[in-house]
């Protein structure tokens, strides 16, 4: 059972006995429950009733980040296979232009020891 079904029926229940009790109550001596056992019934149905409007937000927020991420997957397979790879052809047509023994030139070196040289 999730979290927004279980607070749900938490709430269900709590505000069951609640007005129950306090027919009983009614009923039986003509009064009504102590305040204190009314208002742990009522607090304890509103926090169930917040926690299931946030646990269903939080369903809900996650199906459009799940739905989100699937579009954007979608998205970049259709460009990579539209664009291909142009760094490799690049390279390929350069080596090839310079035949495989293409020079590797090293970078110098930074800061102090580039001014000694």
């Amino acid at each position: 059972m999730t979290l927004k079904w279980l607070a749900v029926m938490v709430a269900t229940v709590s505000l069951t006995l609640c007005v129950t009790g306090n027919a009983v109550t009614l009923v039986v001596n003509g009064g009504q429950l102590p305040v204190l056992v009314n208002l742990l019934a009522l607090t304890a149905a509103g926090t169930a009733i917040i926690l299931a409007v946030l646990a269903d937000l939080h369903d809900r927020l996650n199906d459009r980040v799940s739905a989100l991420t699937e579009f954007l997957v979608a998205r970049l397979n259709e460009i990579e296979t539209s664009a291909g790879d142009r760094n490799s052809g690049f390279v390929e047509g350069y080596l090839l232009s310079h035949g495989q023994e293409a020079a590797v030139v090293p970078f110098g070196r930074r800061g102090r020891g580039a001014a000694e040289r």
